[in-house]
């Protein structure tokens, strides 16, 4: 029997039922050189090609270094061919070189063309472990150029077959001299932070009104919130900005 990946449907008609995969054994599978056909199926197919149109949801099938098919049905195959399937349900595949400020100007999805794909996740789904790209965001999750797989959920892969190399959270500096109490003009906006890496932002008489992780590298610094949303500030001296509020020591 083929190893085609199967659980919960991702979607509803015919053929294998597949769940969202991005682990390092399939990406094996994927790497191999001269190995079985790729698919990426389910996502919005955009083909940048007049002719053949676009789909809300299709598959991709990739042979080698070029794309062999495109359009809806052909996971219907993917046992009888041994193809490897990969689901792209939430993401828009089209080419990877593309320029859409101009009418039809640079990579088609187009069968018998170079098999140069660019995978985009619209968002993570609700309750999926987050990885260390910012969710939601439409980041990169697949590119496939000349058949070789590039980019491996969100992160670049060194070499035919393996793992992908994960970003590095940076270092948090306990003693940077930039910790401590930030306070915008008005008083309105209070901002700690903390020497464990986390910060405490008070809005008013409401305490803790945002609470999540930050990181400085020079004079920008990154939060991420308990909530999921990421922003960013910018020292100056013995100013902070941040999202429209100049901040200063306390």
């Amino acid at each position: 029997m083929n190893n085609i990946p199967t659980t919960t449907p991702a979607s509803s008609g015919t053929g294998p039922a597949i769940q969202p995969r991005r682990d390092e054994a399939l990406l094996a599978q994927v790497g191999e050189p001269g190995g079985r056909p790729l698919l990426l199926t389910g996502g919005v197919v955009i083909t940048n090609n007049p002719l053949m149109g676009d789909w809300q949801r299709a598959d991709v099938l990739i042979g080698g270094e070029v794309i062999v098919g495109v359009g809806p049905g052909l996971l219907t195959a993917a046992g009888d061919d041994g193809m490897i399937v990969v689901d792209c349900s939430g993401t828009v595949v089209l080419p990877a070189t593309l320029d859409l400020t101009r009418d039809h100007v640079g990579g088609t999805l187009t069968p018998g063309g170079p098999a140069d794909v660019a995978v985009f996740r619209v968002a993570d789904e609700p309750g999926a472990p987050k990885g260390t790209a910012p969710a939601g965001n439409g980041r990169l999750d697949v590119q496939i150029t000349g058949g070789r797989v590039r980019v491996w959920d969100g992160q670049p892969v060194q070499g035919p077959g393996s793992a992908p190399e994960r970003a590095k959270e940076p270092v948090h500096d306990p003693h940077h001299p930039h910790t401590g109490l930030w306070v915008e003009e008005n008083g309105f906006v209070r901002q700690e932070l903390l020497p464990n890496g986390r910060y405490d932002e008070a809005r008013g008489d409401r305490e803790s009104a945002y609470t999540g992780r930050y990181w400085i590298d020079g004079s920008r610094i990154d939060y991420l919130d308990d909530l999921g949303f990421w922003a960013f500030g910018e020292f100056d001296g013995d100013v902070l900005h941040h999202a429209g509020y100049r901040f200063t020591r306390r």
